[in-house]
């Protein structure tokens, strides 16, 4: 879509990314959580922001069905709507990015597209890719949303992983394996993962 001729950004007056920083004493980086429903992507978000809050992080957390509630509300599930959901969560990521805050997102993102769009959005050098990988048949058995249920007796139409794909990763910064890892030990991998990249020089 064209933009409109009276519209006209302008960043270059406003404080850089690097001033709030300096004020937070952190830098900001977008964490990008994705994998099935029930993987445990809102977990590890929650458990992160509580230990990196209590050493005196800013964080911020964009969760999918929160957003779904709110901002989205008016989407559904078509594939056009899936990417209109990313491409708006990545922007307001990405503003929060700009805030000097450690945002911390969890969607499913079935799509490597998708992925790549809010990649691009954020920017490269801020954003880490997290698969938090765990089977189809592992994420049923857990069920915490009564979704897989739903999706076997064909009350819930287009479900990830089943009538609609989910794409393996190509190249993820990070994969966290909540099939087989503990909870402990994900939350340890992901935080010495991120550490040297939110900590201020």
């Amino acid at each position: 879509m064209d933009r409109p001729d009276n519209i006209y950004p302008e960043f270059e007056r406003m404080l850089a990314k690097e001033d709030k920083e300096t004020l937070l004493r952190q830098r900001g980086l977008v964490l990008w959580f994705y994998g099935l429903s029930g993987s445990g992507k809102s977990t590890l978000a929650n458990a992160l922001e509580r230990k990196l809050h209590s050493e005196g992080f800013a964080t911020q957390i964009l969760d999918g069905d929160n957003i779904r509630t709110g901002l989205n509300s008016d989407l559904g599930f078509s594939d056009a709507d899936r990417a209109e959901n990313i491409r708006r969560i990545a922007e307001v990521a990405k503003l929060f990015l700009h805030a000097g805050m450690v945002t911390i997102t969890a969607f499913i993102t079935p799509a490597n597209a998708l992925r790549q769009t809010a990649r691009e959005i954020v920017g490269t050098k801020d954003f880490v890719e997290v698969f938090v990988k765990c089977s189809y048949e592992k994420c049923a058995q857990r069920d915490p949303k009564g979704l897989y249920a739903q999706a076997s007796s064909g009350n819930l139409k287009d479900f990830t992983g089943r009538e609609s794909r989910f794409e393996e990763p190509e190249k993820p910064d990070l994969i966290l394996d909540t099939e087989y890892d503990s909870l402990e030990a994900c939350l340890e991998k992901l935080y010495l993962h991120i550490l040297p990249k939110i900590r201020a020089e």
